[in-house]
C-alpha cells in the first residue's frame, strides 16, 4: 500500500507516519521510485502498536524505540526477547546505593514470596526492584506488607499469567512479540479498572448504608485502589 493508504487504514496522519519512519519506529517501506515507497500489513500492524504504546500506554518516543529494539533483537530467543521487552517497558531499576539491603523487611518478604512461588528468575531485575519499592513504600506509610499479605496477590496473578501466555501462543510467531507488548500495556488499565470496580462493590456490601441499594462511587467512594 502507499503511504496515503497506510494513513487511511491506520487513522494516523502521514506527517506522523513520516516522523515515526525517521525515528526508526517503523521500518522503511519498499522503494518503488525515487519518491515513492510501498508498505505492507506488517507496517500497519507495527504502526498500530506504536500508537497504542504512545497514546494509550503514555510511553515516550525514546521508551517506545527501546521496546521495539528489544522485540526485534534476533540474537535472543523468544523468551529472552519477551524479557528484554518487559525490561524496556518497566525500566526504573534503582541505583545500587538506593536498593534496600537484603535484611530489610520489604526485601525479605519479596525474596520469600519469589522463592515460594518459584519465580526467582526475575531477582535483581527491574521488575523485582519495582516490587521491592512498592512494598517498601507501604512499610514507610505504616502498612507492613509481609509474606501473608503478598501471597493472595501471587495466587491471583498465577492463573492470569498462564492464561495470557496461552493467548500469546495463539498468535503467529511473527506477531507474538508485538502482541505481548500491546497486551502488557493495554491489559493493565483493564485490570486496574476491574479491581477498583470490585472494591466499590465489596465496599457497598460491607460498609454501605442499609437500604440505599447503591454502592460508593465518585466523591463518596473509598480510595482503596
Amino acid at each position: 500500500m502507499r503511504l496515503s493508504d497506510l494513513s487511511t487504514r491506520s487513522g494516523v496522519p502521514t506527517a506522523t507516519i513520516k516522523y515515526y519512519l525517521r525515528e526508526g519506529l517503523l521500518p522503511a517501506g519498499d522503494r518503488v521510485t525515487a519518491s515513492r515507497s510501498e508498505y505492507t500489513e506488517a507496517h500497519l500492524r507495527r504502526l498500530r502498536l506504536v500508537r497504542a504504546l504512545v497514546q494509550v500506554g503514555g510511553m515516550s518516543i525514546a521508551a517506545t524505540k527501546e521496546v521495539i529494539r528489544a522485540a526485534e533483537d534476533d540474537t535472543l530467543d523468544q523468551h529472552q526477547r519477551f524479557g528484554a521487552a518487559q525490561e524496556a517497558l518497566f525500566s526504573g531499576r534503582p541505583d545500587a546505593e538506593e536498593r534496600p539491603e537484603p535484611g530489610t523487611a520489604a526485601r525479605a518478604a519479596v525474596d520469600e514470596l519469589l522463592a515460594e512461588t518459584g519465580w526467582g528468575e526475575c531477582v535483581d531485575q527491574p521488575l523485582y526492584w519495582n516490587l521491592v519499592d512498592a512494598v517498601t513504600a507501604l512499610e514507610r506509610l505504616g502498612h507492613p506488607c509481609d509474606i501473608t499479605r503478598l501471597r493472595p496477590y501471587a495466587a491471583a496473578v498465577a492463573p492470569l499469567t498462564e492464561y495470557e501466555v496461552d493467548v500469546l501462543a495463539g498468535y503467529p510467531d511473527e506477531e507474538q512479540l508485538e502482541a505481548m507488548v500491546a497486551l502488557t500495556v493495554l491489559n493493565e488499565p483493564i485490570l486496574l479498572a476491574l479491581r477498583r470496580i470490585g472494591h466499590a462493590e465489596v465496599s457497598a456490601t460491607r460498609f454501605g448504608s442499609s437500604g440505599t441499594g447503591g454502592h460508593p462511587t465518585g466523591a463518596g467512594a473509598p480510595n482503596v485502589g
